[in-house]
């Protein structure tokens, strides 16, 4: 629950602005210096993860995420309910933008790969003898599905985004498409794979 004083505070940002609002410039203002400030703070915050060469671009990601971040508070200011202060609720928005133009920025020199590296990283060589055998047995399953059973683009986004962790609007990018897409391959190839394991566990 907000205090009165919150519920207050949130319904002037409403308030002011609204399209009908005469202090609605000045308000956007307010809303763009904050969000910024949010999205700057969130950069610096994970600024140890970015490559060197464009730390110097980073202001301008902020800058962008900011605008975005703006544009996203005013389209959807009348589905905010006062369930949290406003400031709160609009500064997710921000966080949103940047950390997704920082995960784009950290991969944009870097390569997606499919080929058989990715699965050669995923041995565990300081596991027990045993348990390195059992789990190097499932891995050969999960690896003979992958190939036998997907599509090629349904590999292609498995072996990406859950084999080598790239992010999912990254790949999206690259592959011209959209992260709704993307998440929709890979929600159907998990389910190919579950069944082929499954089956694979069950007794004889």
């Amino acid at each position: 629950m907000v205090d009165a004083r919150t519920e207050s505070e949130s319904s002037a940002w409403v308030r002011d602005l609204s399209e009908q609002s005469p202090a609605r410039e000045t308000a956007v203002a307010r809303l763009h210096a904050l969000l910024l400030r949010v999205a700057r703070a969130e950069a610096a915050r994970r600024r140890s993860s970015l490559p060197d060469r464009g730390q110097e671009e980073v202001d301008d990601l902020c800058r962008e995420a900011a605008n975005e971040a703006v544009l996203a508070v005013l389209r959807k200011l009348r589905e905010f309910r006062g369930d949290a202060r406003f400031t709160t609720w609009a500064c997710k928005f921000a966080i949103l933008e940047i950390s997704s133009r920082l995960r784009r920025h950290t991969w944009r020199h870097r390569r997606i790969d499919t080929d058989e590296q990715v699965w050669e990283r995923l041995a565990d060589a300081s596991a027990p003898p045993l348990d390195r055998l059992e789990w190097m047995e499932t891995l050969d399953t999960l690896r003979r599905a992958v190939r036998d059973q997907l599509t090629e683009r349904q590999r292609l986004i498995f072996e990406a985004v859950v084999l080598g962790e790239v992010p999912m609007d990254v790949l999206a990018e690259r592959l011209g498409s959209t992260r709704g897409a993307i998440y929709k391959v890979l929600h159907d190839a998990r389910a190919k794979l579950r069944r082929v394991m499954e089956q694979t566990q069950e007794p004889q």
